[in-house]
């Protein structure tokens, strides 16, 4: 299963950024998507996940996931974005949001990421 990130760029604080997340295969549609950013010289950290049946579980109160099974495509609305935020976004993959997230070592499959770049 490949996933591939998009929608990084760079913002002001303040603002809002959707991100997407694309999968090669249609395994995506039966499986956990969760969201990670690993910012500079920090360990990769858990945003969100969202279930098969589509029921987010958001760690982050500004983020919001979200997912299109038809699309096989999942996103993170952020809002109220702060320069803190500024790091590298990766979705990932699992059987189950239950695998220790917001730890990232029970997603398999993950994305290259996409930098988001919080900045005046």
């Amino acid at each position: 299963l490949q996933l591939g990130e998009s929608g990084g760029g760079l913002v002001q604080p303040g603002g809002s950024l959707e991100l997407s997340c694309v999968g090669s295969e249609d395994e995506v549609s039966y499986s956990a998507l969760a969201w990670f950013r690993q910012a500079p010289g920090k360990e990769r950290e858990g945003l969100s996940c969202i279930t098969t049946a589509g029921d987010p579980i958001d760690y982050e109160v500004r983020f919001t996931a979200s997912r299109d099974n038809a699309k096989k495509t999942a996103y993170l609305q952020m809002e109220y974005l702060k320069p803190e935020d500024t790091g590298i976004y990766y979705c990932a993959a699992a059987d189950t949001c239950w695998n220790g997230f917001p730890a990232p070592t029970g997603f398999p499959s993950w994305g290259q990421g996409t930098q988001v770049t919080v900045s005046a």
